[in-house]
């Protein structure tokens, strides 16, 4: 049967999932070759308000950085896998050494399938509406699927295969079918990706964002991270996220370009403390993109240590979400040290 959660945001919805993967009957041990984990099968979760997106309560914070840059990644159709480890020097032991990554969203999106999925689905919803034929396809039964002895075909395979788009009631509803999810290291990072697109995609068709589902038809949690689950708990006076990904497409689609060469300027090996403080203006950018470069430019520094420059680019930061979030993150390293 369906296990469902429902909320008003991200952070209260994933609450209630790590909540019942701790303590409730139904959720099975299940062993993996990462180790033994607590699943939840066919797990149906609902977000109400896709914009507040931020998993807020898990302890240790989440990256922001890094989960802003994936979608900076995933919006411009890329696959290398150097563009993300700057942020996130872990992330090989999960995806490869690269240099391209097998399973990425983004190129699979954009490039992959031999179209350009997100533009196909704005001009199908744009001219009708009320289609139910729109599907993002991710998952590619010819180079995923596994061995005929079961082993996997790389070890970057997809773990969300497919997106199904609605528009109803002048609203873009979402249906994001995950294949495995863990709840710890996946599930918050996928709500900020997929939303976002959510938002991107409704700005483009000039309608509202509906509701965000999402099916994830193993939810589980590994042994070696429950301490940690169970240290996660609410924060009292959450602030909402106040910005807004909703564009027209060509303004939309511009801005995410510019986001994409100023985070590759930044990550350059070579870069100068005077080069980093050129990207961090962006005179003309809309106060979204430019909170987004903001916390950017922030982490960039940070790992250089160049905290005079992290702390002014944070400085002018107006999303009070992306404030408390930073914080979180920032309170998980010494300021001397970089990660």
């Amino acid at each position: 049967m369906f296990r469902s959660f429902e909320a008003g945001t991200a952070d209260e919805v994933w609450q209630q999932v790590v909540q019942v993967l701790r303590v409730c009957d139904g959720v099975m041990d299940q062993p993996s070759s990462k180790g033994p984990t607590r699943e939840l099968l066919h797990a149906a979760i609902s977000i109400q308000d896709p914009r507040q997106r931020w998993v807020v309560s898990r302890r240790p914070a989440l990256n922001i950085a890094f989960a802003m840059a994936e979608v900076v990644w995933i919006m411009t159709g890329r696959n290398d896998l150097g563009f993300l480890k700057a942020w996130n020097g872990r992330l090989p032991q999960y995806v490869g050494e690269g240099p391209q990554l097998h399973g990425a969203y983004g190129y699979r999106l954009r490039c992959r399938m031999g179209m350009d999925q997100l533009t196909r689905a704005y001009q199908a919803l744009r001219c009708n509406p009320d289609t139910r034929q729109v599907v993002l396809q991710i998952w590619d039964s010819g180079v995923d699927f596994p061995q005929a002895d079961g082993s996997p075909a790389d070890q970057d395979i997809p773990c969300s295969v497919l997106a199904l788009l609605k528009v109803r009631e002048n609203k873009l509803e979402w249906l994001q079918i995950i294949r495995s999810n863990d709840v710890f290291l996946g599930t918050p990072y996928n709500f900020v990706q997929f939303t976002c697109l959510q938002e991107v995609m409704a700005g483009w068709l000039g309608v509202d964002c509906g509701a965000y589902h999402q099916v994830s038809d193993s939810l589980h949690m590994y042994g070696h991270d429950e301490e940690k689950v169970a240290s996660s708990a609410p924060v009292r006076d959450l602030p909402a996220s106040t910005d807004s990904l909703a564009l027209p497409k060509e303004q939309s689609e511009a801005a995410f370009r510019e986001l994409g060469q100023r985070v590759e300027q930044m990550i350059a090996l070579d870069l100068q403390r005077e080069e980093l403080e050129r990207l961090a203006v962006w005179g003309d950018g809309l106060e979204a993109f430019r909170n987004m470069l903001a916390v950017l430019v922030s982490e960039a520094a940070r790992r250089r240590q160049w905290l005079d420059i992290s702390d002014g680019a944070m400085a002018k930061c107006s999303n009070p979400l992306y404030q408390l979030q930073w914080d979180r993150w920032l309170a998980r390293w010494p300021r001397e040290s970089a990660w």
